[in-house]
């Protein structure tokens, strides 16, 4: 049996633990009918194994990831199928992937400090696990998938185009749609020999700000320089402009 000071650190516990959670439902500006999908969403597999440990049940984030992942591939599917009329299946198969990588995840997570809201074993506590680019972004997608299990496809679209809005916007602001890159690679291998690289100069900004700078280097020669939110659109701003000395 419990004792009393026990009962009364458990008691205080959860009351830290739900207010963590209902903290964080008000941070992403989400009412959930079931707080506990949240609460489920925050909880990594870590802390679940630990609370199991002392026999308490806990179920991680795992599966909501799983369904978040989907529904992030969905939504970003279509809101970029509609809004970028002009482009082809490998242009918009690109922005997909942009937005959708780890990095942009992590970002989106970062944004919202979602780190800090996490229910994280000890071990992943000492050693960081708060700002691993993995564990956020796999928990963006678990806060994505909990929404969809509460207030169904439209929820869940509002609560994602706050996110990919801006990049998307960025990507084809930034050139990111065409690829500059395998074009410029074409040309370059035309010529046996030829050496192109690409130089990673500065990263700058915080978490999820950062500005990549880039250079576009043939045979140690420096032929276009790039700027972008991602080493991939920085890349491909270098190689757009590496192509302009080809008369692209």
């Amino acid at each position: 049996m419990e004792t009393k000071k026990e009962k009364k650190e458990n008691k205080n516990k959860n009351a830290k633990t739900e207010k963590q959670v209902y903290d964080f439902a008000k941070k992403i500006e989400y009412e959930y009918k079931n707080i506990l999908l949240l609460k489920t969403a925050l909880t990594h597999s870590s802390y679940a194994n630990e609370m199991k440990s002392k026999g308490v049940k806990a179920e991680c984030n795992q599966r909501l990831e799983f369904l978040g992942d989907s529904v992030l591939s969905l939504v970003t599917s279509e809101y970029i199928y509609l809004k970028l009329k002009d482009c082809k299946e490998g242009e918009l198969t690109r922005i997909r992937a942009t937005v959708v990588c780890e990095d942009s995840l992590f970002r989106f997570a970062d944004s919202i400090g979602l780190g800090e809201a996490l229910f994280l074993g000890n071990g992943e506590i000492i050693t960081n696990g708060r700002n691993r680019k993995s564990i956020l972004a796999d928990a963006f997608e678990a806060v994505l998938g909990s929404v969809f299990l509460d207030g169904g496809l439209k929820a869940a679209e509002k609560f994602l185009l706050k996110f990919i809005e801006k990049p998307i916007e960025d990507i084809v602001n930034e050139g990111e749609i065409k690829d500059y890159k395998s074009l410029l690679q074409q040309i370059i291998q035309q010529n046996s020999g030829e050496v192109l690289e690409y130089a990673l100069v500065s990263e700058t900004g915080p978490a999820h700000e950062k500005i990549f700078e880039v250079h576009a280097v043939l045979n140690n020669n420096i032929i276009g320089e790039g700027k972008g939110r991602s080493k991939k659109s920085a890349e491909q701003n270098a190689a757009k402009e590496a192509l302009a000395l080809f008369g692209y």
